[in-house]
């Protein structure tokens, strides 16, 4: 294996593990903002639904990185 392709690979490793801890970065986030929305007196149940789905989607993209 030359010198480039280990560099190479190296980079895509740290780009995959870079976006690996963003997503699960997000996805913390996410759990405090629907953990707050809930707690509220009137949850608004659209909003609720719309960060459900962006973590589902996050959870689903992890799970895919993470498979590879």
């Amino acid at each position: 294996m030359s010198d480039m392709s280990v560099v190479s690979e190296q980079g895509s490793s740290a780009a995959l593990n870079q976006r690996i801890v963003s997503l699960q970065q997000e996805h913390h986030q996410l759990e405090e903002t629907l953990a707050k929305e809930a707690a509220r007196p009137m949850p608004d149940s659209l909003t609720i639904a719309s960060l459900k789905r962006r973590k589902l989607a996050i959870k689903d993209e992890l799970a895919a990185l993470t498979e590879s």
